[in-house]
Protein backbone atom coordinates (compact mmCIF):
# COMPACT_ATOMS: atom_id res chain seq x y z
CA UNK A 1 0.00 0.00 0.00
CA UNK A 2 2.67 2.54 0.84
CA UNK A 3 4.97 1.95 -2.11
CA UNK A 4 1.53 2.51 -4.34
CA UNK A 5 0.62 6.00 -2.52
CA UNK A 6 4.90 6.98 -3.63
CA UNK A 7 4.07 6.16 -7.25
CA UNK A 8 0.62 7.96 -7.34
CA UNK A 9 2.25 11.40 -5.27
CA UNK A 10 4.37 12.32 -8.25
CA UNK A 11 1.85 11.38 -11.03
CA UNK A 12 -0.63 14.14 -9.34
CA UNK A 13 2.00 16.73 -9.66
CA UNK A 14 3.51 16.28 -13.31
CA UNK A 15 -0.29 16.25 -13.83
CA UNK A 16 -0.87 19.48 -11.90
CA UNK A 17 2.18 21.29 -13.99
CA UNK A 18 0.81 20.27 -16.74
CA UNK A 19 -2.56 21.95 -16.45
CA UNK A 20 -0.55 25.02 -15.18
CA UNK A 21 2.04 27.17 -17.97
CA UNK A 22 5.48 27.78 -17.33
CA UNK A 23 5.09 31.44 -16.80
CA UNK A 24 2.67 30.71 -13.90
CA UNK A 25 5.55 28.47 -12.15
CA UNK A 26 7.93 31.13 -12.21
CA UNK A 27 6.13 33.69 -10.71
CA UNK A 28 4.68 31.40 -8.21
CA UNK A 29 8.08 30.50 -6.89
CA UNK A 30 9.13 34.18 -7.14
CA UNK A 31 6.42 35.66 -5.08
CA UNK A 32 7.22 32.96 -2.44
CA UNK A 33 10.67 33.65 -2.53
CA UNK A 34 10.59 37.35 -2.26
CA UNK A 35 10.33 39.41 0.63
CA UNK A 36 7.45 41.32 1.79
CA UNK A 37 8.15 45.30 1.80
CA UNK A 38 6.43 45.81 5.69
CA UNK A 39 7.99 42.72 6.67
CA UNK A 40 11.41 44.05 6.14
CA UNK A 41 10.71 47.75 7.52
CA UNK A 42 9.62 45.41 10.70
CA UNK A 43 12.64 43.65 10.66
CA UNK A 44 14.95 42.77 13.79
CA UNK A 45 18.92 43.67 13.54
CA UNK A 46 20.69 41.15 11.01
CA UNK A 47 23.39 40.24 13.56
CA UNK A 48 25.63 43.13 13.06
CA UNK A 49 25.87 43.62 16.93
CA UNK A 50 27.95 41.55 17.63
CA UNK A 51 30.72 42.06 14.91
CA UNK A 52 30.70 45.82 15.84
CA UNK A 53 31.31 44.97 19.54
CA UNK A 54 34.11 42.96 18.19
CA UNK A 55 36.13 45.98 15.96
CA UNK A 56 35.15 48.69 18.71
CA UNK A 57 37.78 49.26 21.62
CA UNK A 58 36.89 51.22 24.74
CA UNK A 59 35.15 55.14 23.44
CA UNK A 60 35.86 57.64 25.95
CA UNK A 61 35.67 61.49 25.55
CA UNK A 62 38.16 63.74 27.76
CA UNK A 63 37.25 67.35 28.21
CA UNK A 64 39.57 69.34 31.01
CA UNK A 65 39.71 73.43 32.44
CA UNK A 66 42.56 74.86 34.42
CA UNK A 67 42.56 78.08 35.46
CA UNK A 68 45.85 78.81 36.91
CA UNK A 69 48.72 81.59 37.66
CA UNK A 70 52.13 81.61 35.43
CA UNK A 71 55.70 83.63 36.88
CA UNK A 72 55.84 85.24 32.64
CA UNK A 73 53.10 84.98 30.62
CA UNK A 74 54.66 85.28 27.18
CA UNK A 75 57.16 82.42 28.29
CA UNK A 76 54.56 80.11 29.61
CA UNK A 77 52.42 80.56 26.11
CA UNK A 78 55.03 79.43 24.00
CA UNK A 79 56.02 76.56 26.45
CA UNK A 80 51.91 75.49 25.92
CA UNK A 81 51.97 76.00 21.93
CA UNK A 82 55.25 74.60 21.54
CA UNK A 83 54.19 70.98 24.00
CA UNK A 84 50.53 71.21 21.55
CA UNK A 85 52.45 71.23 18.83
CA UNK A 86 54.75 68.42 19.35
CA UNK A 87 51.89 66.07 20.94
CA UNK A 88 49.82 66.48 17.57
CA UNK A 89 47.30 69.08 18.82
CA UNK A 90 46.18 72.21 17.97
CA UNK A 91 44.71 75.88 19.27
CA UNK A 92 41.08 75.97 18.24
CA UNK A 93 40.91 79.61 20.09
CA UNK A 94 42.69 82.28 22.15
CA UNK A 95 42.19 85.68 23.49
CA UNK A 96 44.16 87.78 25.86
CA UNK A 97 43.11 90.47 28.59
CA UNK A 98 44.41 93.05 30.67
CA UNK A 99 42.16 94.25 33.68
CA UNK A 100 43.09 97.70 34.57
CA UNK A 101 46.83 96.41 34.84
CA UNK A 102 47.06 94.77 37.74
CA UNK A 103 46.02 91.05 36.14
CA UNK A 104 46.94 89.76 32.51
CA UNK A 105 45.71 86.74 30.95
CA UNK A 106 45.33 84.12 28.28
CA UNK A 107 42.50 81.93 27.43
CA UNK A 108 43.59 78.66 25.14
CA UNK A 109 40.99 76.25 24.10
CA UNK A 110 43.09 73.46 22.86
CA UNK A 111 42.03 70.39 21.06
CA UNK A 112 44.69 67.28 21.45
CA UNK A 113 44.48 63.64 20.29
CA UNK A 114 43.14 61.73 23.56
CA UNK A 115 46.11 59.45 23.35
CA UNK A 116 48.01 62.57 24.88
CA UNK A 117 45.70 64.35 26.63
CA UNK A 118 46.98 63.32 30.18
CA UNK A 119 50.77 63.75 28.73
CA UNK A 120 49.67 67.48 28.24
CA UNK A 121 48.37 67.84 31.47
CA UNK A 122 51.18 67.01 33.38
CA UNK A 123 53.31 69.57 31.35
CA UNK A 124 51.03 72.16 31.58
CA UNK A 125 50.68 71.55 35.16
CA UNK A 126 54.43 71.89 36.00
CA UNK A 127 54.60 75.19 34.87
CA UNK A 128 51.93 76.55 36.65
CA UNK A 129 53.18 78.82 39.93
CA UNK A 130 49.46 78.04 41.51
CA UNK A 131 46.72 76.03 40.17
CA UNK A 132 43.24 77.65 41.14
CA UNK A 133 40.62 75.08 39.24
CA UNK A 134 41.68 71.54 37.50
CA UNK A 135 38.53 70.02 36.27
CA UNK A 136 38.57 66.64 34.51
CA UNK A 137 36.03 64.60 32.88
CA UNK A 138 36.26 61.56 31.61
CA UNK A 139 33.15 60.15 29.81
CA UNK A 140 32.64 56.56 28.67
CA UNK A 141 30.56 56.21 25.23
CA UNK A 142 31.47 52.94 24.34
CA UNK A 143 28.04 51.42 24.74
CA UNK A 144 26.59 54.58 22.65
CA UNK A 145 29.14 54.54 19.71
CA UNK A 146 28.71 50.50 19.89
CA UNK A 147 24.86 50.90 19.41
CA UNK A 148 25.20 53.60 16.73
CA UNK A 149 27.74 51.77 14.53
CA UNK A 150 25.48 48.99 14.33
CA UNK A 151 22.41 50.69 13.87
CA UNK A 152 24.36 52.35 10.57
CA UNK A 153 24.97 48.39 9.76
CA UNK A 154 22.01 47.58 9.64
CA UNK A 155 20.53 49.85 7.74
CA UNK A 156 22.60 49.46 4.79
CA UNK A 157 21.97 45.76 4.62
CA UNK A 158 18.27 46.70 5.34
CA UNK A 159 18.97 49.22 1.60
CA UNK A 160 20.86 46.45 -0.19
CA UNK A 161 17.97 44.63 0.39
CA UNK A 162 15.52 46.81 -0.59
CA UNK A 163 17.51 47.62 -4.12
CA UNK A 164 17.75 44.25 -5.17
CA UNK A 165 14.14 43.66 -4.64
CA UNK A 166 14.04 47.56 -6.80
CA UNK A 167 15.77 45.30 -9.64
CA UNK A 168 13.60 42.65 -9.85
CA UNK A 169 9.75 44.58 -9.34
CA UNK A 170 7.73 44.15 -12.34
CA UNK A 171 4.86 46.70 -11.30
CA UNK A 172 5.29 50.47 -11.41
CA UNK A 173 3.22 50.69 -7.74
CA UNK A 174 5.73 48.29 -6.62
CA UNK A 175 8.48 50.28 -7.70
CA UNK A 176 7.00 53.26 -6.60
CA UNK A 177 6.68 51.84 -2.76
CA UNK A 178 10.62 50.00 -2.53
CA UNK A 179 12.14 53.68 -3.82
CA UNK A 180 10.25 55.43 -0.96
CA UNK A 181 11.39 52.49 1.40
CA UNK A 182 14.79 53.33 -0.03
CA UNK A 183 14.69 56.94 0.22
CA UNK A 184 13.56 56.56 3.46
CA UNK A 185 16.25 54.45 5.01
CA UNK A 186 19.04 56.43 3.17
CA UNK A 187 18.33 59.31 5.02
CA UNK A 188 18.47 57.40 8.57
CA UNK A 189 21.53 56.05 7.15
CA UNK A 190 22.64 59.73 6.61
CA UNK A 191 21.84 60.99 10.17
CA UNK A 192 23.70 57.94 12.00
CA UNK A 193 26.79 58.56 9.51
CA UNK A 194 26.98 61.85 10.64
CA UNK A 195 26.00 60.93 14.57
CA UNK A 196 29.16 58.20 14.61
CA UNK A 197 31.19 60.61 12.80
CA UNK A 198 31.00 63.27 15.79
CA UNK A 199 31.58 60.20 18.17
CA UNK A 200 34.66 59.54 16.93
CA UNK A 201 35.61 63.06 16.56
CA UNK A 202 35.16 63.50 20.00
CA UNK A 203 36.64 60.38 21.28
CA UNK A 204 39.85 60.65 19.24
CA UNK A 205 40.43 64.59 19.79
CA UNK A 206 40.49 65.41 23.85
CA UNK A 207 39.16 69.55 24.54
CA UNK A 208 41.35 71.04 27.16
CA UNK A 209 40.41 74.60 28.19
CA UNK A 210 43.43 76.91 29.79
CA UNK A 211 43.46 80.36 31.26
CA UNK A 212 46.44 81.29 32.66
CA UNK A 213 47.50 84.73 34.30
CA UNK A 214 50.04 87.46 35.95
CA UNK A 215 49.12 89.06 38.93
CA UNK A 216 50.70 92.52 39.21
CA UNK A 217 51.89 93.61 42.52
CA UNK A 218 51.26 96.51 44.31
CA UNK A 219 54.16 98.67 45.19
CA UNK A 220 54.53 99.84 49.09
CA UNK A 221 54.33 103.61 49.52
CA UNK A 222 57.42 105.81 51.32
CA UNK A 223 56.82 107.77 53.50
CA UNK A 224 59.79 108.75 54.27
CA UNK A 225 60.92 113.02 54.22
CA UNK A 226 63.41 112.13 50.87
CA UNK A 227 60.48 110.41 49.10
CA UNK A 228 57.80 113.25 50.41
CA UNK A 229 60.66 115.80 49.34
CA UNK A 230 60.85 114.48 45.66
CA UNK A 231 57.23 114.16 45.36
CA UNK A 232 56.72 117.64 46.65
CA UNK A 233 59.69 118.67 44.19
CA UNK A 234 57.94 116.84 41.11
CA UNK A 235 54.83 118.56 41.92
CA UNK A 236 56.19 121.73 41.87
CA UNK A 237 57.88 121.57 38.51
CA UNK A 238 54.59 120.46 37.29
CA UNK A 239 52.94 123.00 38.14
CA UNK A 240 55.54 125.43 36.76
CA UNK A 241 55.36 123.40 33.17
CA UNK A 242 51.49 124.38 33.73
CA UNK A 243 51.50 127.39 34.05
CA UNK A 244 54.14 128.01 31.43
CA UNK A 245 52.36 126.31 28.73
CA UNK A 246 48.82 127.66 29.99
CA UNK A 247 50.29 131.58 29.48
CA UNK A 248 51.69 129.94 26.09
CA UNK A 249 47.41 128.85 25.24
CA UNK A 250 46.96 132.33 25.68
CA UNK A 251 50.01 134.19 23.83
CA UNK A 252 46.87 136.90 21.95
CA UNK A 253 46.17 138.28 25.24
CA UNK A 254 50.19 137.61 26.56
CA UNK A 255 50.55 139.75 23.29
CA UNK A 256 48.03 142.23 23.88
CA UNK A 257 49.19 143.25 27.58
CA UNK A 258 52.96 143.48 26.18
CA UNK A 259 51.99 145.79 23.48
CA UNK A 260 49.66 148.24 25.75
CA UNK A 261 51.81 148.14 29.02
CA UNK A 262 54.64 150.78 27.46
CA UNK A 263 51.39 153.15 26.57
CA UNK A 264 49.83 152.86 29.89
CA UNK A 265 52.72 153.61 31.91
CA UNK A 266 53.54 156.82 29.86
CA UNK A 267 49.92 157.88 30.51
CA UNK A 268 50.01 157.43 34.25
CA UNK A 269 53.64 159.19 34.25
CA UNK A 270 52.14 162.50 32.39
CA UNK A 271 49.19 162.12 34.30
CA UNK A 272 51.22 162.33 37.71
CA UNK A 273 53.18 164.88 35.69
CA UNK A 274 50.38 167.10 35.34
CA UNK A 275 48.70 166.84 38.68
CA UNK A 276 51.91 167.81 40.36
CA UNK A 277 52.17 171.71 41.58
CA UNK A 278 54.68 173.61 40.22
CA UNK A 279 57.04 174.70 43.52
CA UNK A 280 57.65 178.83 43.60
Amino acid sequence: MRTLLILLVPCVLLSACGHSSPKEVVTAVALEKAPVVEDLAMAPPMGNTEKAEADTGKKVIKTGEMNFEVENLDRARKKILLSVKSLGGYVAEENQSNENGSRTEYVLKLRIPAKNFDRLLDSVSSGARKIDVKDISVKDVTTEFIDVKARLANAKVLEDTYLGMLKKAGKISDMLEIESKVTEIRTQIDSTQGVLNYLSRQTELGSLNLVFYTQQVAQESDNSIWSRFKGSFGDGWGALQSLFFGLISIWPLTLLLLICFPMIRRWWKGRKRTETPVSN
